[in-house]
């Protein structure tokens, strides 16, 4: 009886070791990529190889595209105006047109310009908000910072760990929740860039009535995509204003519900102005 009670603690052990040192491994590598995939500014831009597919001129990349489909758009108004008076239907007029068309092309190839203000703007938004937390709580309002408080002042150590406690329970939530939002944050992060490729084309669909709704849509993606960046900046600073120093039960509850809100931020924003999803919840949890 003895034996088989000491190879079931053997056993336990062996299960906190292991489990122990993989929320360590996360604990000691992974926030500090949360925090730069999540917190992104111009400098998301600053790449020799995405400006070289953006185009450095009009004559390159993705603008020499853009810059064809300008003529195209032109070709198809002349055809569409030539057919609105063969048919007698009404058509824009052409002074409107080649006014918005001018536009149009001056915005698309200034567009990367346009962008890294339009990122730099978002990105002074959030810092304002968390340099508010800094200035209350004397601390960096970031994940890495976050999750050493959480483990210095919930008693939550990964060197002592019990799986089978609740705090190792909260504890692993916490970790595979966290590990969701790094693939979560990194699909965002992929889907930012892909939609400042777009930018020329979605600028260029303004030029005719017919294509703007590409325009629209791609705007409410691109905006959705960055407002959650102010979300999760507002959800820190609630986090960072628990008192942790009490490591009662309710206030370790309301960190699960933060990180929770953090994981749903992407499909609160959705419901509320629309958007691209960047839930990856289901296929993290398949690992576990």
């Amino acid at each position: 009886m003895e034996n088989t009670t000491d190879i079931t603690q053997i056993i336990i052990d062996t299960i906190n070791t292991i489990f122990g040192n993989l929320f360590s491994s996360i604990d000691n590598n992974l926030y500090d990529v949360l925090d730069k995939v999540t917190f992104i500014n111009s400098n998301i831009l600053k790449d020799s190889n995405f400006e070289t597919l953006f185009g450095t001129s009009a004559s390159s990349g993705i603008l020499l595209i853009s810059n064809s489909l300008l003529l195209g758009f032109l070709l198809y108004y002349a055809i569409r105006y030539l057919m609105a008076h063969l048919t007698f239907t009404q058509a824009e007029l052409p002074s409107k047109f080649l006014i918005k068309l001018l536009l149009c092309g001056i915005f698309m190839n200034f567009s990367f310009y346009c962008l890294e203000l339009f990122l730099d703007l978002n990105n002074n938004v959030s810092l304002a908000i968390r340099s508010i937390g800094e200035s209350l709580f004397n601390k960096n309002i970031c994940f890495s910072e976050l999750i050493n408080t959480i483990n210095t002042q919930m008693s939550i150590d990964t060197a002592t760990l019990n799986l089978f406690s609740l705090d190792g329970l909260i504890k692993s939530i916490l970790s595979v929740s966290l590990l969701s939002l790094v693939f979560s944050y990194s699909l965002r992060y992929v889907f930012v860039k892909v939609f400042i490729l777009l930018s020329p084309f979605a600028i260029l669909s303004l030029s005719l009535q017919s294509t703007s709704w590409f325009f629209k849509a791609w705007f409410r993606n691109l905006f959705s995509l960055l407002f959650l960046q102010i979300v999760v900046s507002l959800v820190l600073l609630i986090l960072f204003s628990m008192d942790y120093s009490s490591s009662n039960l309710f206030v370790k509850f309301i960190y699960v519900g933060g990180i929770y809100a953090l994981i749903r931020a992407n499909s609160f924003i959705r419901e509320f102005i629309g958007g691209v999803s960047t839930q990856v919840t289901q296929t993290v949890k398949r690992f576990f």
